[in-house]
């Protein structure tokens, strides 16, 4: 099996690509990419089992009728405007699982600034499909939406200040390391210290290993087709050690 991890950003500069190739109980990151186009994320989605990707995959169902009801002022609905009822517009279902699963909301796709990286994906995930691949928000298909951040506290990992702060990362991944000896970094560790965004990019593609494996937080039959529109985050629901075999 093969898996692939993109960090996404609104612009290709930020946005890192890692492959994983899984034999038995080894795994080997085989490339390392930052400054990734769209073209070679379905280019590199054409020789993978799984892609993950670090974006949300959709918007909250009740986002998406509110602006449409709001764009015909003379018929647009009132509403209270308070907190409970801004929060049904700002969360998905995938956002309160997370939540009660993490401790921790996700970023908003409709309020925060994830909102110009989301409108890129969904281009992304519209390429994919027209490239052959199953586009399934729902993680079920050739593609998962992961959250890098939540998966490695769910392994166990300390992930203060890893997105920002180099030492942060190089401790952190020593972490990684020691506690999965059969993943061969290939050389490239220093650029997971340097970067974030490659060192993200590389923890989607162990989180896409888990969605391919089917270990992972699915919905449940009831939010199914909810997740199907908004996305669902593949978070994992075992030990990093379960993703060899």
């Amino acid at each position: 099996m093969r898996t692939a991890g993109v960090d996404l950003a609104a612009e290709s500069t930020k946005t890192a690509l890692a492959v994983v190739d899984w034999s038995g109980a080894d795994a080997a990151l085989t490339q390392l990419s930052v400054g990734v186009s769209d073209d070679a994320i379905v280019d590199a989605s054409a020789d993978v089992d799984k892609i993950g990707i670090d974006c949300a995959f959709g918007w909250p169902d009740e986002f998406v009728a509110f602006v449409a009801a709001h764009s015909e002022p003379a018929t647009a609905p009132s509403a209270d405007g308070g907190m409970d009822w801004r929060r049904t517009l700002a969360y998905r279902e995938t956002d309160r699982v997370a939540r009660r699963i993490t401790g921790r909301w996700p970023l908003s796709v409709s309020t925060d600034r994830l909102g110009l990286t989301a409108m890129r994906c969904a281009g992304l995930l519209g390429r994919l499909r027209d490239a052959g691949r199953d586009v399934d928000r729902s993680g079920a298909g050739d593609v998962a939406e992961v959250y890098p951040g939540a998966s490695l506290r769910l392994w166990g990992f300390d992930t203060t200040g890893y997105r920002t702060d180099p030492r942060a990362r190089e401790r952190l991944l020593a972490r990684l390391v020691a506690t999965a000896p059969w993943l061969d970094l290939r050389g490239h560790a220093d650029a997971l210290v340097r970067s974030g965004d490659a060192f993200d990019a590389v923890v989607a593609a162990l989180a896409a290993r888990g969605a391919a494996l089917d270990r992972y937080a699915r919905p449940e039959p009831a939010q199914l087709d909810r997740a199907r529109r908004e996305g669902w985050i593949a978070l994992p629901n075992g030990a990093l050690a379960d993703l060899v075999r």
